[in-house]
């Protein structure tokens, strides 16, 4: 068994993503010709089970919501594969892919983007039935009234629209929105990172609430190390286009290994103003993921000791104890860690 199928769980998860990369091309000259590629997505595997969350995070341009986006097709990965229920999704056209897609959902991190401010909300919350051939007219009009029931949201909601709700109403809609279909995936990207401290809060126990009900599974994208240990099963780190380190939210918070894990749960605020937390910003500047650097590219940006080591490797994830993925880079982790040699 190779090291992609332990990471992804070798057939046995809901979602199955091994080496995916989505990369952009960059054109220029009197023809327009491909002249370089933007490395958004570069090389990522990763599993959710059945009623888990996988919580994504990483700094913004990282490539987390592009990665969103490309498990659920709304854009065509350049390579690698992306295996839902055991259907291989990465090159499927749309009229076969139709089928699936009430399967899994998405759900934005803007909804007054996201909503079509045109329709009701009725008309919003039955669209999905609607492409679907789900039910009759009538039949779609008590599952809108059910979902708005179960999101939190008076009935009447139906016959309004989506500007004449607050931005916690509207993120509610589009929660009952891609519910409509009855998915057993949702890709939550950035839900709650739009919304007031007091109503995050609202919108992170409704999820949790509806994950319990109805088994849902969650891939949970966001930049908020403290929501997303507070929602998720499982966390992966990701900077710039690959995940560095990955594992359960209580093990990665307890013992990180990756220097770039450190540094971002060490930015996490401190909730007691009694309490100083020793805090550095990270120094330098994130690399291009036009022309990344060669070998780790943390470590370039930290100017790290190590990083000349790393040029000539061939940089992946080693698991350093059960469930737990580190990059097994020279120089953003120790030569040794609890879990043994992890450039062994």
């Amino acid at each position: 068994m190779s090291e992609e199928d332990n990471i992804t769980g070798n057939g046995s998860s809901l979602l199955e993503v091994e080496e995916l990369k989505m990369h952009f091309p960059v054109r220029g000259g009197l023809f327009s010709r491909q002249v370089g590629a933007v490395r958004a997505v570069d090389g990522v595997s990763l599993s959710i089970g059945k009623g888990e969350t996988l919580g994504l995070v990483g700094e913004s341009g990282c490539g987390k919501s592009t990665l969103g986006k490309a498990i659920v097709r709304l854009l065509k990965p350049t390579a690698g594969s992306v295996s839902f229920k055991g259907h291989d999704i990465t090159h499927m056209g749309q009229r076969a892919l139709r089928p699936l897609r009430q399967d899994f959902q998405m759900v934005f991190q803007d909804p007054a983007e996201s909503l079509d401010a045109r329709m009701s909300v009725g008309e919003l919350v039955a669209e999905p039935m609607v492409i679907q051939r789900m039910g009759d007219r009538q039949q779609r009009r008590e599952r809108v009234a059910e979902l708005l029931d179960r999101v939190g949201l008076p009935r009447s909601a139906s016959q309004k629209y989506s500007f004449e709700f607050s931005g916690g109403q509207r993120q509610r809609i589009g929660i009952a929105r891609a519910l409509a279909v009855n998915p057993d995936l949702l890709v939550l990207d950035e839900p709650v990172s739009a919304l007031d401290v007091s109503v995050q809060s609202q919108v992170l126990n409704l999820l949790m609430e509806l994950q319990r009900e109805l088994g849902l599974s969650y891939l949970f994208i966001a930049h908020d190390l403290a929501v997303v240990k507070h929602v998720s099963d499982r966390i992966a780190v990701m900077y710039l286009g690959k995940i560095v380190e990955m594992s359960g939210a209580d093990e990665l918070y307890r013992d990180p290994h990756h220097a770039y894990t450190e540094a971002l749960i060490n930015a996490i605020p401190v909730s007691d103003p009694s309490q100083r937390r020793d805090h550095e910003p990270l120094e330098g500047e994130v690399p291009s993921p036009i022309n990344p650097p060669p070998g780790c590219a943390f470590g370039h940006r930290v100017s790290a000791p190590g990083y000349k080591e790393s040029i000539e490797m061939d940089i992946r994830l080693k698991e350093i104890a059960p469930g737990h993925w580190v990059s097994n880079c020279p120089c953003c982790v120790g030569q040794q860690s609890a879990g043994g040699n992890i450039e062994s």
